[in-house]
């Protein structure tokens, strides 16, 4: 029913920055906390972000401080601006969302098809 897409991933060199989007919809459902996961191959995925739908933000160690997560004001977008990339954040990247049909339901989680970070040294 979710529909998840992320943009905006490429190749930059270490030192760069690039800035994720992601997008769910269709509008009339309500999402929640939204997040940002990583996976490298042969590595498990990991999470980068995560943002609530109040805005309160949680990263993994290994980025904080350089990555940042955001949301639109409609709540059905959020962003991850990254910078100050290192050859260990190329991954793909994939967007997790929680949402549901209403406030009487209960939360479904969706993912998107990832886009491709490749930061080179």
């Amino acid at each position: 029913q979710v529909q998840v897409v992320e943009s905006g991933g490429g190749l930059v060199q270490a030192g760069g920055s690039l800035r994720l989007s992601c997008v769910a919809s269709p509008s009339t459902f309500i999402f929640n906390a939204m997040g940002w996961y990583r996976q490298h191959p042969g590595k498990q995925r990991e999470l980068v972000a995560v943002i609530s739908s109040g805005g309160t933000t949680n990263y993994a160690d290994s980025v904080m401080g350089r990555f940042t997560i955001s949301r639109e004001n409609g709540k059905n977008t959020v962003y991850l601006q990254m910078n100050s990339l290192r050859p260990q954040d190329t991954g793909v990247y994939y967007c997790n969302v929680n949402a549901r049909r209403s406030w009487f339901a209960n939360d479904n989680a969706y993912w998107g098809q990832g886009t491709q970070v490749t930061v080179s040294s």
